[in-house]
């Protein structure tokens, strides 16, 4: 089989901290084994408009440390259509470009298994969530980031909260994966801890609220992931414990965007360069439709198509922790 010559690189879906990282690595391998890059601008979006740009070792320079992506980021509702997708395939074809590197998550990778179904182009992909959602790796990149990121905004909040005796309703990200949540809430000593994958059930939580009281804490932190199954957002659940228990002076704060930004963790960094290389070096194998990732600090490969429909359970003793931490 003959060499790729060219590979091109992108990020799509939401960004992730450590976004960049992983196109820097993915350029200098390149660059290692002798093989022109080419970054793709926005996504699937800029595969099919052909915004392309050449890059070289030189261009990623000082990039490792900044979040977001340099690439952009964009939804295309045109690549969901046969028409889009000829459209892109064709950019690559007028562009000589032999294999691409995904950085994205699910969505992402959903794309990339139709386009290489239809058109057995070599894909792999990288992931890049800060949901940590994704079968087949232990950590996506951007997830350690914004665990810290979580963290440490909790940690500030339980000074707040200490200060004025009031219980905080934290919302984290993870509207299908509550891994931010129930990691950050161990981590910053959540008196209660509410994740999409576990319905605890209202009553639960006022009969633990109730027993902190009790037992002497003027002061506790709830953390929501946005898709707790609870059926009530995180201001409604608020509204229910102030209906509830009266003596709680109760107040939300919702976490939101901060946590998808901020210079990438040393973790993100390392796990983002060790992908990168891995991924050329597949395509660089002829290998396709495989994605990088972790497992016991070794990297791996696994089908996309299995990355996307494997799913990742949570962590069953980390929850069993965080019970015996909220006594």
């Amino acid at each position: 089989m003959e060499k790729i010559k060219k590979i091109a690189v992108m990020t799509s879906g939401g960004d992730a901290p450590g976004m960049n990282a992983a196109i820097r690595s993915v350029v200098r391998a390149c660059a290692y084994y002798s093989v022109n890059c080419v970054g793709i601008y926005r996504g699937y979006e800029g595969l099919i408009e052909g915004d392309f740009i050449e890059l070289t070792a030189r261009s990623v320079n000082n990039i490792i440390n900044k979040g977001g992506t340099i690439l952009k980021s964009a939804r295309s509702n045109e690549f969901r259509t046969k028409e889009g997708r000829a459209k892109a395939f064709q950019n690559l074809k007028e562009n000589e470009i032999e294999g691409m590197v995904v950085i994205g998550g699910d969505g992402s990778f959903t794309g990339a298994v139709i386009f290489n179904e239809e058109y057995k182009f070599p894909i792999i992909g990288i992931p890049g969530t800060i949901d940590n959602d994704i079968f087949g790796t232990t950590h996506t990149i951007g997830y350690d980031t914004a665990l810290n990121t979580a963290v440490e905004a909790i940690d500030k909040i339980r000074d707040t909260a200490s200060s004025h005796n009031r219980l905080f309703f934290v919302e984290v990200m993870g509207r299908d994966a509550g891994f931010i949540a129930l990691n950050a809430g161990v981590g910053a000593g959540a008196e209660e801890i509410l994740i999409p994958e576990e319905d605890l059930g209202l009553d639960r939580m006022l009969e633990s609220l109730k027993k902190s009281r009790r037992t002497g804490k003027s002061s506790s932190i709830v953390v929501v992931a946005e898709g707790d199954k609870s059926g009530r957002n995180v201001y409604e659940l608020a509204k229910y414990v102030e209906e509830n228990l009266p003596e709680y002076d109760v107040r939300v704060s919702v976490l939101g965007h901060m946590q998808r930004g901020g210079s990438p963790s040393c973790f993100d960094r390392v796990l983002a360069s060790r992908l990168g290389v891995k991924s050329v070096e597949l395509l660089l194998d002829g290998q396709t439709n495989l994605m990088v990732g972790l497992n016991n600090n070794e990297v791996i490969s696994t089908s996309i198509k299995e990355a996307i429909t494997g799913g990742h359970s949570i962590n069953q003793e980390l929850l069993r922790v965080s019970d015996i931490m909220t006594t």
